[in-house]
């Protein structure tokens, strides 16, 4: 008997309670198509109306809807026909139609985008009266039978940063004095035998060491069935009814003791209330990349996220972590069905957690967002390649969700919310799609290079009028975003003003540089979701990790290589049309070294560098990520638990 079964035998008793289990059966899709084609006799399929008097927010949220449409329509509006009016004559009806229609699609896009960021700055500058509220929630004393279960589903982590931010979260926990509420769940999916030596050996350091606290459970499964969610719903059969509420995790989450507590007074002042989903701070990667990804997360992304918590209140989203959720009606109503059919849309749901939402509003409870909550923390990729490796499953995921748009008794805004994040990663092919279209529509419009000038007189007005509109409504939100924190006088967390603005500045540039490069690779991952071609199901590195040349180089190659054929073929046939694709083909051969640069460490940068784009949170780190980092930076020795030698980690 090899060491892991002999340590699955001894530890059993250890490692979980005593099961109770309960039922979580997946309700069979309607499909798309079936949905589609009964829409004549959709009231007979959506649940009985619901007669209850609505709450305030509810009729709030009806006119903020309204208003966010509207804002949006009619700068879509204006904006096409704006285009349309610029468009140069030809006999090209159909491509020109065509051309408008992707336009207009995009429009929609850049302005739900720009309304939404323009709401959060609003939320910045005066509080929104209907949003969840902290303060009276946390004048809510908790009794005993509040329990919660805390859950973090891993599978091929990096051992050491796991239990690092799960050591000091309950650490964390414990100062509270409410510990006694909360049991942790680490649930493995991990295939690698060394990697569950390690865990196991992690997990039981951590029990030792939360003594007398020791409601600390692992359990690995051996059938790794519907990867994360079912990892979850394994929980939830076995020990689900043991709980009122559970806070589902990541492996690189954080999270202070107080906002924990917070989030179980939430739930226990709003009954109804099935979902609460934090905005997590992300923070702790230390390359060039990762710390222009938490900038624009912490500055401009508040914004965003500020905007969607003013418009959907109650109808919020769900992330798949750092969030609590009400366990009874999860289970009762939230288990999740394979989708029919074959090929790369059908079978396991990737994106779980906006459909888990959709159907928790469907059986009648809440989900919100609650932005102001301190606390909650995560990672983010350390370098390009890895962002676009977890890009690449998260688009797969949200496409296949795209099935379930029109299924029974979903509300409209969770409709909408599917159909977003379908459109965050469609996006990227329809600007493609576009930027040929009108590149070749006025090609097609000279039949020389050196009437090319003035042939494209009317398409160089309209973008020279276009572009800058399009860009203004895509990098306002940074401005908005640092008058916001000017006006509430936070600069000072941030280095002080000037640092504030250099840092903007800096992220913005290699926002504008990565933005071909995200926009190739989303369209690729795309095409791959529809053709069906494998997905690669990795878990990222948790610490920061220097990419090679060799590695970005030969990521990129393909890329680089057509890129470079096409620049040579317009040299070659229209010298002129290369000032059309330089903004766009540039980022795109300097890819490689772009990725290799924004991998490398602050220590590796030049000084002043690298003291830009730093956060309040690495300024002034609370003390649940200080341990975190402490503890992650520590070598733990090997030890035995019970008799078996298991190597550190």
């Amino acid at each position: 008997m090899n060491p892991l079964d002999l340590l699955a035998l001894t530890q059993s008793s250890l490692q979980s309670p005593p099961l109770h289990r309960g039922s979580m059966t997946p309700r069979p899709w309607n499909g798309f198509w079936r949905s589609l084609g009964q829409l004549h006799r959709a009231r007979s399929l959506e649940s009985p109306p619901d007669h209850t008097p609505q709450a305030p927010w509810q009729q709030a949220a009806k006119v903020r809807r309204r208003v966010f449409l509207a804002l949006t329509g009619s700068g879509t509006t204006a904006s096409t026909l704006w285009f349309i009016a610029a468009q140069p004559a030809g006999s090209h009806g159909l491509l020109q139609g065509l051309e408008i229609a992707v336009f207009a699609l995009l429009a929609f896009w850049v302005g739900a985008g720009f309304v939404t960021a323009l709401l959060g700055f609003l939320v910045q500058v005066r509080s929104d009266p209907h949003a969840l509220s902290l303060r009276t929630a946390r004048l809510h004393t908790l009794g005993d039978d509040a329990r919660t279960a805390i859950i973090m589903p891993i599978c091929n982590e990096q051992v050491s940063t796991v239990f690092a931010g799960l050591r000091a979260t309950c650490e964390s926990l414990a100062e509270t004095g409410l510990s006694g509420l909360f049991d942790v769940f680490v649930l493995s999916d991990t295939n690698d035998a060394a990697l569950r030596m390690q865990e196991v050996t992690a997990w039981a350091r951590l029990r030792d060491e939360m003594a007398p606290w020791s409601k600390i459970y692992y359990r690995w499964r051996q059938r790794r069935t519907r990867r994360k969610a079912g990892n979850v719903a394994d929980f939830c059969r076995r020990w689900g009814k043991d709980y009122r509420y559970m806070v589902v995790l990541d492996a690189d989450s954080v999270m202070s003791g107080e906002a924990l507590v917070t989030l179980v007074q939430l739930m226990e002042t709003h009954p109804k209330a099935g979902i609460i989903q934090t905005a997590p701070r992300a923070c702790g990667v230390n390359t060039l990349h990762a710390r222009s990804q938490q900038f624009a997360g912490r500055v401009t992304g508040r914004l965003f996220t500020l905007g969607m918590q003013y418009w959907q209140l109650g109808e919020s989203h769900y992330w798949g972590h750092n969030a609590i959720i009400r366990v009874a009606p999860f289970m009762q109503h939230c288990a999740l069905a394979l989708l029919p059919g074959r090929g790369g849309l059908s079978g396991e749901i990737l994106s779980h957690d906006f459909v888990e939402a959709a159907l928790m509003r469907r059986a009648g409870y809440f989900t919100w967002l609650v932005a102001e909550l301190k606390g909650s923390y995560e990672q983010q990729p350390a370098n390009l390649l890895e962002e676009l490796q977890r890009d690449r499953r998260w688009c797969q995921g949200n496409l296949k969700n795209a099935r379930l748009i029109l299924e029974p008794g979903l509300a409209p805004i969770h409709r909408a919310m599917l159909a977003t994040g379908v459109m965050a990663y469609v996006s990227a092919p329809l600007w493609m799609l576009f930027l040929v279209l009108s590149i070749s529509l006025h090609l097609m419009q000279t039949s020389s290079a050196s009437s090319l000038g003035a042939s494209l007189w009317p398409a160089v007005s309209a973008w020279g009028l276009l572009w800058p509109a399009t860009l203004l409504l895509l990098f306002l939100p940074r401005v908005l975003a640092v008058v916001a924190i000017v006006l509430r006088r936070e600069q000072g967390s941030y280095g002080g003003s000037a640092h504030l603005l250099a840092s903007a500045l800096l992220e913005a540039l290699l926002s504008v540089l990565q933005a071909p490069v995200r926009m190739v690779a989303h369209t690729l991952f795309v095409l791959a979701a529809l053709t069906g071609l494998k997905l690669d199901w990795k878990s990222p590195a948790r610490e920061a990790q220097r990419l090679e040349w060799r590695e970005a180089l030969r990521h990129h190659a393909g890329t680089v290589a057509v890129t470079l054929g096409i620049v040579t073929l317009l040299g070659v046939l229209h010298g002129a049309a290369l000032w059309w694709i330089l903004p766009v083909a540039l980022p795109l051969l300097l890819a490689p070294a772009l990725s290799v640069l924004t991998s490398r460490q602050t220590q590796e940068l030049p000084p002043l560098l690298g003291r830009l784009l730093s956060l309040p949170e690495e300024r002034h780190p609370p003390s649940v990520l200080r341990q975190a980092w402490h503890y992650s930076r520590q070598t733990p020795v090997p030890r035995l638990v019970s008799g078996v030698a298991l190597s550190g980690v």
